[in-house]
Order: C-alpha cells, then sequence, then structure tokens
C-alpha cells in the first residue's frame, strides 16, 4: 500500500519531468500558446493525481473495496478511529497543496478542468468540515452502524468460494474491533455534546438487540447473520464436509465476536439514554446555526439560507395542494382536501393487505412497473446503463427502524445488479396510488439511471463516478417522478395524484427540515405538519421528521433539485424551440456523473449554445 506522501513525491517527479521535457527554457514568455501536447501531459498528469488519490481511499477501505466489487481486504473492517480521521485530514491537505501547486490550470482540457474544479472543491470542502467531524450520529434508525454492517454482509460480502467464506468468518470476529472503536466514537461525541435525542435510543437498541436473537445466541431459529452465512455456503460446490467445518467456525465467530460487539454497545446506549434528552434539532449542538447552514450549503449547493428553504416549501406545498383539489374534483370527491386524504388513508382499497400475499403482490406490481418503464427508455435517453436492475424488500432484520425505499447501486465488475429496496413493514405506509413513482424514483429512470450511468462513464475520473452531490442525486430522482407523465403513465388520476403525493411530501420536507434545525420546532410539531398536509400514514410522518433529525438538511436536497433540473429544461426549450430534444437534454444532464447544480447550469447553457 503506497502513502499519500510518496504519491506526492511522485507526482513532484512527474512534474519536474514534463516541466522540463515541454518547454525548452523558464525565461519563454507566458503569453506563448499552450500547445496540444502540453495540453495532454497536463491532463494526464492530474487525471492521473485524481485516479491515485481515489485508489488511495479505496485502499485504506476495505468496505468501499467489497462494495465497488474488490475482493482486496475482503476479511476486514475499516478504520473508523479519530487517529485514522485525522490522517485522512492530513493528506486532504497535501493534496490540496500538491493540486494548487502543481498543476498549470490554463493548460488543462475543458474535461480535466471540470475534474480539477470539482476535486479541489472537494478537497476544500473536507478539510472546512473537519471542524464538525463530530456532528453526526454514527448510530441512528436510519444508516446507523448497528443495522448498517449486518446490511453490508448481507447484500454486498458474496460468497463464490471457500476463501469468501472464510473472509466472512473474519469479517464476524473482527467486529468486535470495530465495535470497540464505534463505542469510544459514541462516547467523544457525547463529551463534544453531540447525543441523539431518546426515540433515537429506542430504535438502535432494538437493531441491536434483534441481531443477537436467533441461534447460536438462543435456541430459536437461525439468526439473521448465520441463516445467510449458511445459505451463501450451500450454494458453495465444495464437499459437505468443508460447509461443516465453515458453519462451525461461522458459529464461533458469532458467539466471540458478533456477540461481545453488540452487546458493549448496547450496554454504551442504555447507558447514554438515562441522560438522554428530547431536544431534536442541531440548534442544541455546540455552534449548531453555523453547522446547519454549512450543511444546507453541501446538501443544496447553492447558498440558499435556511429561511429561503423554509418559504420555497411553503409555496410549493400551497401549489401541489391547488393541482390535489382539481384531482379531488376529477375523481367526483365532494369533501375538503383534509377529508380527501383521510378517505385515501383510511380505505382499504388503496393498499396490499398486511399478509405474505400482499407483500408478494406488491413486489410483482413494483417489477411490473420497472420492467414496463424500461421497454420506454428509448424515448428519454441516448446513453444507457449496461447495469440490470432488480426489486428487492428491505431485509426483516431492519424493515421496522428503515425508510421505505432506497436504491443501492450495481457493483462495477456486474457481479451485483442495481437494487430498488421496498419496505414491506406496513403496508399503510405503501400505498397503490404512490406506487408508480416511488417505482420512477428508487429505479428507473431514477437512481438507476443515473447511478449506474456514472459509474460506467469512460474518460472520467473515479472521484466523479463514484461521488455524490445530493441535490443533483436526489434532485434527479424527484424529476424522474415527473417524467414518465409526459410518456402517458399515471394515466388513473390516483395514480397521478399519488405522483403528486410524492411531490408535496418532498416539499413538506424543506418546511419540517429547516423547522426543527433552524426554528426550534418539536419532533411533534413535525409530525402535525406531515399529517395534516399530506395524504401520508401517521407512521410515515413519525419516521420522515425522525430522519430530519438524524440527517439535517439531507431532505432538503430533493426539491430544490427536482426545481433547478426543471429550470434548466424549460430555460433550453424556451431557447431552442423545435430544436429541443429531450434526449439529448437528459444526456447532458447525466454525461458527467454526479455535480453541484451551478455546473450543471453551465453545461446545460454549453448545450443550448451549441444547438444554436
Amino acid at each position: 500500500m503506497i502513502n499519500i506522501k510518496t504519491l506526492i513525491k511522485i507526482a513532484f517527479l512527474s512534474a519536474f519531468i514534463l516541466m522540463i521535457s515541454c518547454k525548452e527554457s523558464e525565461n519563454k514568455s507566458e503569453e506563448v500558446a499552450i500547445t496540444s501536447e502540453e495540453i495532454a501531459a497536463e491532463s494526464k498528469k492530474a487525471n492521473d493525481f485524481f485516479e491515485a488519490m481515489f485508489n488511495k481511499r479505496v485502499a485504506d477501505s476495505p468496505m468501499l473495496q467489497t462494495n465497488l466489487g474488490i475482493k482486496t481486504d475482503y476479511d476486514k473492517w475499516d478504520d473508523i478511529s479519530p487517529e485514522a480521521e485525522a490522517k485522512e485530514h492530513q493528506e486532504n491537505q497535501e493534496a490540496l497543496q500538491w493540486v494548487k501547486d502543481s498543476i498549470n490550470v490554463e493548460a488543462l482540457n475543458d474535461d480535466t478542468r471540470l475534474s480539477y474544479d470539482l476535486f479541489k472543491q472537494k478537497l476544500e470542502n473536507e478539510i472546512a468540515d473537519y471542524q464538525y467531524r463530530l456532528y453526526d450520529y454514527p448510530v441512528n434508525q436510519m444508516h446507523g452502524m448497528q443495522a448498517e454492517i449486518p446490511a453490508f454482509l448481507i447484500n454486498m460480502h458474496s460468497v463464490s468460494s471457500k476463501e469468501d467464506a472464510e473472509a466472512y468468518i473474519a469479517r464476524l470476529s473482527g467486529l468486535k474491533g470495530m465495535f470497540t472503536q464505534l463505542v469510544e466514537n459514541l462516547k467523544e461525541r457525547e463529551k463534544a455534546g453531540i447525543v441523539p435525542p431518546k426515540f433515537v435510543f429506542n430504535h438502535v437498541l432494538n437493531d441491536s438487540k434483534n441481531l443477537i436473537k436467533g441461534a447460536p445466541f438462543d435456541n430459536s431459529g437461525p439468526s439473521t447473520l448465520m441463516a445467510d452465512f449458511n445459505s451463501k455456503v450451500d450454494e458453495l460446490e465444495i464437499p459437505d464436509e468443508k460447509k461443516i467445518i465453515l458453519k462451525e467456525q461461522a458459529k464461533e465467530a458469532l458467539l466471540t465476536g458478533v456477540k461481545p460487539a453488540y452487546e458493549g454497545l448496547i450496554a454504551t446506549l442504555e447507558d447514554q439514554l438515562s441522560r438522554a434528552n428530547d431536544a431534536d434539532g442541531v440548534w442544541k449542538w455546540p455552534n449548531g446555526d453555523a453547522f446547519y447552514a454549512n450543511a444546507l450549503q453541501r446538501t443544496t449547493t447553492t447558498d440558499m439560507t435556511s429561511e429561503e428553504i423554509h418559504q420555497l416549501g411553503l409555496a410549493e406545498v400551497k401549489r401541489i395542494h391547488g393541482e390535489m383539489n382539481a384531482i379531488k374534483e376529477q375523481v367526483g370527491f365532494e369533501g375538503t382536501l383534509q377529508e380527501f386524504f383521510k378517505e385515501l388513508k383510511e380505505n382499504e382499497k388503496f393498499y396490499y393487505p398486511q399478509s405474505e400475499e400482499g407483500k408478494a403482490a406488491y413486489m410483482t406490481e413494483a417489477t411490473r412497473m420497472i420492467d414496463e418503464m424500461k421497454s420506454r427508455l428509448d424515448e428519454l435517453f441516448i446513453t444507457k446503463p449496461k447495469a440490470d436492475m432488480i426489486v428487492k424488500a428491505v431485509e426483516p432484520f431492519r424493515e421496522k427502524s428503515a425508510g421505505k425505499a432506497f436504491y443501492q447501486r450495481p457493483a462495477i465488475d456486474g457481479s451485483r445488479p442495481g437494487t430498488y429496496y421496498a419496505n414491506m413493514y406496513k403496508m399503510k405506509m405503501m400505498p397503490k396510488y404512490q406506487m408508480e413513482a416511488l417505482a420512477f424514483h428508487e429505479g428507473i429512470p431514477g437512481h438507476h439511471m443515473q447511478i449506474a450511468i456514472a459509474q460506467e462513464l469512460e474518460e472520467v475520473p473515479k472521484f466523479r463516478k463514484f461521488g455524490g452531490y445530493t441535490a443533483y442525486i436526489e434532485g434527479w430522482g424527484l424529476y424522474s417522478e415527473y417524467v414518465p407523465k409526459e410518456l402517458g403513465f399515471y394515466s388513473d388520476p390516483y395514480s397521478d395524484f399519488g405522483r403528486l403525493a410524492m411531490e408535496l411530501w418532498r416539499s413538506c420536507r424543506l418546511v419540517v427540515d429547516t423547522g426543527i434545525h433552524s426554528k426550534k420546532w418539536t419532533r411533534q410539531q413535525g409530525i402535525e405538519y406531515y399529517a395534516n398536509n399530506t395524504p401520508n400514514d401517521m407512521l410515515d410522518c413519525v419516521k420522515m421528521v425522525e430522519r430530519h433529525i438524524v440527517m439535517p438538511s439531507q431532505a432538503t436536497a430533493y426539491k430544490v433539485g427536482m426545481n433547478k433540473i426543471l429550470e434548466l429544461r424549460q430555460k433550453a426549450k424556451d431557447a431552442l424551440g423545435k430544436k429541443f430534444d429531450i434526449r439529448k437534454f437528459h444526456e447532458v444532464v447525466l454525461a458527467n456523473g454526479a455535480v453541484p447544480l451551478n455546473v450543471l447550469e453551465n453545461k446545460i447553457n454549453l448545450m443550448i449554445e451549441e444547438m444554436k
């Protein structure tokens, strides 16, 4: 494994050699035109450094390696210690200094100049945000390590050989060490005044206790991880006696690695719960207001203030309510919009039954919707991803606390498809009239098109293929709910109402996220706002507010991003008239991977000028 200082020395030497070979004398006039050879050389030097830095990050993260389909450190976990964070911070500072001092920006081609700008900005943001490194909750109901680690083993750690199974066992054994670091991180945050509100502890404790239920922890059926390991080993083409040995080793690792890991975490959480309170917003943290303003900038990639975002949300809620009233009248409902919401919440015809048959029916219909959209992609896109996508139910061990739906990217080597996860925990949270919009957002043409295409891009540095800007990514997801309407989807007025309900949901997020973290709303105030302004189930409202609390600013990205994409599309339509091509527009939007919204705007402006 090569360290950052060695990388930088190599880069400096490369820069020196290129400088000597490309310039006859340092005394030449700066006004001499840069040759194509110099541009190619300087661009290569920059891209080589970007690639080396990305590869360094991958080499330092066994979990990222697995996520990318690489099995180099398949038996290890990431180092999540404060020392590892400090080391990365130092490396970022050294890398930023190198790109500033060693790259001639004027000699970069256009694509590399964009990569340079994004790479430099990324480093600057990470360095600036180091002061907030403790400002999160490592365990929470949305993406906490107590649930993400077993989900990682189940969904990411494939077993295609005896060695892969042994690596799985090693990871089970190594969980105790990783969770020791996790516990120390929780204690460090408590000393800094960063402690979740009480409700978070209940979710996390429930998840943690679920993971050490079942064999070999007790006499009931196989535990979640034991069942996963056994099923993967059973599929191996090795002698049965070797399978038995592997399973016995896994049992031992579960008892000596996983059990004490979770027991230590549970003990720490129960201790911290005794001191937790019900204050929900980040305003309660030291410098919480400054942190939140910074978080909004990072999330939206704009300079919008908390108040501006709050007011945008209120305006969008009002507009969408107006469109919903029109549909209410179209279907002949004579009551108020709130009464129509009540009808949608309570009428069983809008939901699949809370049974295994009902869950299976939902999954079948969701898959059909995805397949139908796949058949229409040529009408919207020039480039389409090579990776396939499947629909899958959220695993039972985490379905109670997990969100209603989410997407998991495919492996770059094709070994794992993209996955649209639907949560079957409570079918009243998954109404039939929202199925289309949800499938289009999480699957196709939403996250799968954007993320899979991004990681398959050629001539683009890996940090851009696998990086992300939430406003762009989630803005595209929400925009993707709208686009199918133009192809004739949402033909049923209730389904179109469901599309509006999803957009309304994201508009409410602007109001509630800023309300909780900037205006000191309580959890209950947020729940009531959702309940009074949307047709969603009460548990849906509760989960969403709890998400705001543990992921400050994240939920503001969707509507801000969608609005910008629609604004740019309308600008292109107005400027180009009959020359406007939706396929070309989408090609430009997706051709560079995830980018800040201002960069996206520049790309669309360039497209307009070229097509004129």
